[in-house]
């Protein structure tokens, strides 16, 4: 039997289980919706605290990285952080990237 006849369970029974699979693109676009939400309800949250309010000066929010939510797994933010999407800033925190 040659090589070009194995048939694809022969193929899925030989991968390595310890290697997970690439996020699918319906995972990363939820992620992405996920994030965008919870860093603008962070920078809301911290734009209605005292000074902030609209008699003040009616600063903007500084904060620009967040923790990405947990329902979803580190390698997909790894992987949104390689494709440009977010930026890694360090401790854990990601940041938009660059549209």
């Amino acid at each position: 039997m040659s090589a070009s006849d194995s048939t694809p369970n022969e193929s899925a029974e030989n991968a390595d289980p310890n290697v997970p699979e690439p996020p699918s693109k319906e995972e990363l676009r939820l992620a992405m919706k996920a994030f965008r939400k919870r860093l603008k309800l962070m920078q809301l949250d911290e734009e209605s605290s005292l000074g902030h309010g609209p008699m003040s000066s009616g600063r903007r929010s500084e904060i620009v990285a967040i923790r990405p939510p947990d329902q979803f797994s580190k390698a997909i933010w790894r992987a949104l952080a390689e494709s440009g999407q977010l930026y890694h800033t360090g401790s854990g925190l990601y940041s938009l990237g660059k549209d």
